[in-house]
């Protein structure tokens, strides 16, 4: 039986550095690859038929900005950069993607689980929701080869807002 994928939880140094912006935008997370199916019920985290793959929205009491300009969400994308290297993650790379006029910022990081030794592949997408940090948060064993992987990082990369 294989386990589930982990998804961490957003290094507090992400969450200070959220905190410290502000400004509106607003919606929710459809998840529209075939065969994923919510986990127990719950329609924020999301899992492929195969149970290689993991999808999470998180909506936080964290003020976060829509971001206007391409150049203000790629100095949030380096200090999130430098915050997510604190938190020792590794193989990080962030940059701003754009979504409907607006811009949100995109993170991939290489996380390992603590208890099992494990090394996920993340993607994380930094969303504002009417002002608040939301985030899309995809996850898979490192070198998971099934075809959940890329489908799952197409949609945060290009469809998830």
């Amino acid at each position: 039986m294989r386990l589930p994928p982990r998804l961490p939880r957003l290094p507090l140094a992400a969450l200070a550095l959220a905190a410290a912006l502000l400004v509106p935008a607003a919606h929710a997370l459809v998840v529209p690859l075939s065969g994923w199916t919510p986990v127990n019920g719950n329609a924020n985290v999301w899992i492929d038929p195969a149970g290689a793959c993991l999808l999470r929205e998180e909506r936080l009491n964290q003020p976060f900005p829509a971001f206007s300009l391409e150049e203000d969400a790629l100095k949030f994308a380096l200090r999130l950069q430098a915050s997510l290297a604190k938190s020792k993650v590794q193989d990080i790379v962030t940059q701003p993607v754009e979504r409907a006029g607006t811009w949100a910022v995109l993170a991939a990081y290489t996380h390992e689980d603590k208890n099992s030794g494990v090394l996920y592949r993340i993607s994380q997408l930094y969303l504002s929701d009417a002002g608040q940090l939301r985030t899309i948060t995809g996850s898979s064993a490192l070198h998971e080869g099934s075809s959940c992987v890329n489908d799952m990082r197409d949609f945060i990369r290009y469809l998830a807002d």
